[in-house]
């Protein structure tokens, strides 16, 4: 079923809560890919009744960003829904989401705001204020959807974190299950950006799943010195990557790791062909 306004969703919700079913809710920006699936998969297998919101936030991009070209294909999105058993897919328009002039007026100020520490590294530090957008649309999903469970990818283990925080400081009453990340046959984290890989840059995009595995073999073998593990980076890398980032941090908090141990997820960022690419991998 195919919905787009916040009433008829509500209603819907509304009708199954009567009926004491229990809701999951995956959260997706659409272009639905065999990672999404697997969410979607745990959401049916755990929940009487599922919703996919598929829905291009806009507050969660930068002004020079992917927004207007980001992939959108609802057509797709929706069939690979209806066959993994979805019942609602929630696709609202920004109007439906925020009101009326949303980017170009003050109609739409209350934003929540994640700590600060939490969003001054990583992904927060070059894309300020997506975490606020990610953390406002979220909770608006879940006020909209009130699901029970809400399942979200590994890949994205910074927003990961700061969603349980968001969760656990607003006394929202949902459990977030982390899923794992789904890769290709090569290793490569699925994401809907690699639809802007060229043949080439696939293969360059290669180098952050070998970078993470060589040091997670390192670790395995007694190296704990985080310095000497990022050294082994650079061997993978060539004039096609421009890293932005390879961390060390907490599993829970994200402080920064001076000794690499099991609670330590390495992050890395990496820009081939112009398209930036995010993965990590736990230690422990």
């Amino acid at each position: 079923m195919l919905i787009h306004t916040i009433e008829e969703v509500r209603e819907q919700i509304k009708n199954w809560k009567k009926q004491g079913l229990s809701i999951g809710l995956v959260p997706t920006m659409g272009a639905l890919h065999d990672g999404h699936l697997s969410l979607i998969k745990k959401s049916v297998e755990k929940c009487d009744k599922t919703v996919v919101s598929v829905f291009v936030n806009p507050i969660q991009f930068g002004p020079s960003e992917d927004f207007d070209k980001y992939p959108r294909t609802l057509e797709a999105d929706e069939k690979l829904c209806s066959d993994a058993g979805v019942d609602i897919i929630f696709a609202p328009s920004p109007k439906e989401m925020y009101g009326e002039g949303h980017l170009l007026s003050n109609d739409f100020l209350t934003y929540v705001i994640p700590p600060f520490f939490y969003v001054n590294k990583l992904c927060g530090k070059s894309r300020v204020g997506h975490f606020d957008g990610v953390c406002t649309v979220v909770n608006k999903l879940f006020n909209i959807v009130q699901p029970d469970f809400a399942f979200f990818g590994e890949k994205d283990r910074q927003q990961l974190i700061i969603l349980k925080k968001m969760v656990k400081d607003l006394n929202i009453p949902v459990t977030i299950i982390p899923c794992p990340i789904v890769r290709e046959e090569s290793g490569l984290a699925l994401s809907s950006r690699n639809k802007y890989l060229d043949e080439n840059s696939k293969k360059d995009a290669l180098a952050l799943n070998k970078i993470l595995f060589n040091i997670k073999l390192c670790y395995d073998k007694g190296i704990t010195d985080v310095r000497a593990l990022s050294e082994t980076a650079y061997s993978f890398l060539n004039s096609n990557h421009s890293l932005e980032y390879l961390e060390f941090r907490d599993k829970d908090t994200l402080e920064d790791k001076e000794k690499a141990d099991d609670d330590t997820i390495v992050f890395i960022a990496v820009k081939v062909g112009g398209v930036r690419l995010i993965d990590n991998i736990a230690l422990g």
